[in-house]
């Protein structure tokens, strides 16, 4: 994926100018054949959609990396779009993603780095209103779901004003979410009332990040122990601020450790969907291999809490017979 140029500093423009969109100019075909993401009543996802140790999983076996998007959108119904927080690709690149997605399927983008850790949401103007012409092309072929905001550990409640004027700029017709990690706003007191009024009134859903399963013991493998550095231990809420709570939950390599914590999960997801809430999670795990694994997890228990709907995880064809009937 190549990066879109941009200046080595946040562009000293004021946030006022970076909401005139530029319209997408470009077509936004549909594939030749229609498939469809599973029809879940709550959207579950993994934190990529390309993975080499997926094939048999996700892909049929030998598939080429090109198709492994249109593979994974039969499997799964949303994906975290983590790519974005590193380099925004060009129009070209989120049409064609937008082309292979089933109907269904939403991705769920991260904002670019330079916006929310670097520019920490001032003077970025040219790079949110780049990265807001990119999801209107995927929002055009009606696979756009919940682009979230994810903070850094250094933006904290003294900057509530900044976050509040950022939020309320942003096109209130296309979905948002925010994750917090300044551990500040979890006080359980003024400042976590103040944010989540402001999402409240915003109608901005609300990110919870549970590591609590990655930390419950010492690392397994090499693997495991890398994340345990990288990712943070932050408090869990089970906040509601919009329509589409938003759950992003780090397991183990050994799925079965994480049963305790989707124990806790399983029955305030089952309360989201009973309140008319249509939740959306996404099933990490130190090694991306095992993230179906964990999300089937996730999705067995669902189906033991609401029996008579269907959470059954598609599986791919295994045969060139099998292919041929798609084609």
């Amino acid at each position: 994926m190549q990066a879109v140029s941009s200046s080595d500093r946040c562009c000293p423009h004021t946030l006022s100018s970076f909401f005139t969109f530029l319209p997408f100019r470009g077509r936004v075909t549909q594939p030749r054949e229609s498939f469809s993401s599973p029809n879940w009543p709550l959207s579950v996802g993994a934190p990529v959609w390309s993975c080499d140790g997926w094939a048999g999983v996700v892909y049929p076996s030998k598939t080429p990396r090109k198709d492994w998007l249109a593979w994974y959108t039969r499997t799964f119904n949303t994906v975290e779009g983590n790519s974005t927080f590193y380099a925004v690709p060009g129009e070209p690149t989120f049409a064609g993603w937008a082309e292979q997605a089933a109907d269904g399927f939403e991705f769920c983008f991260k904002f670019p780095k330079r916006i929310s850790h670097d520019c920490m949401l001032q003077h970025c103007d040219d790079e949110v209103r780049e990265f807001l012409a990119r999801l209107r092309v995927i929002a055009k072929a009606d696979r756009l779901g919940p682009t979230f905001l994810q903070l850094g550990p250094s933006f904290g409640p003294d900057r509530l004003p900044v976050l509040a004027r950022f939020l309320r700029r942003l096109p209130r017709e296309l979905p948002w979410a925010v994750e917090l990690r300044h551990h500040d706003w979890f006080d359980s007191a003024d400042n976590e009332a103040r944010v989540n009024d402001l999402l409240r009134d915003l109608r901005i859903d609300k990110v919870s990040f549970d590591s609590r399963p990655l930390f419950q013991s010492p690392p397994d493998d090499p693997i495991e122990e890398k994340s345990q550095v990288r990712k943070p231990r932050m408090p869990v809420r089970q906040t509601v601020t919009a329509q589409r709570p938003m759950l992003r939950m780090v397991g183990r390599n050994r799925v079965e450790l994480a049963e305790t914590f989707l124990d806790q999960w399983v029955p305030v997801v089952v309360g989201w969907l009973n309140a008319g809430l249509r939740p959306i999670v996404f099933t990490h795990t130190p090694d991306d291999r095992l993230a179906p694994r964990f999300a089937e997890l996730l999705l067995a228990k669902l189906t033991s809490a609401m029996p008579g709907v269907d959470f059954t995880l598609p599986r791919p064809p295994q045969s060139p017979e099998q292919l041929s009937l798609l084609d």
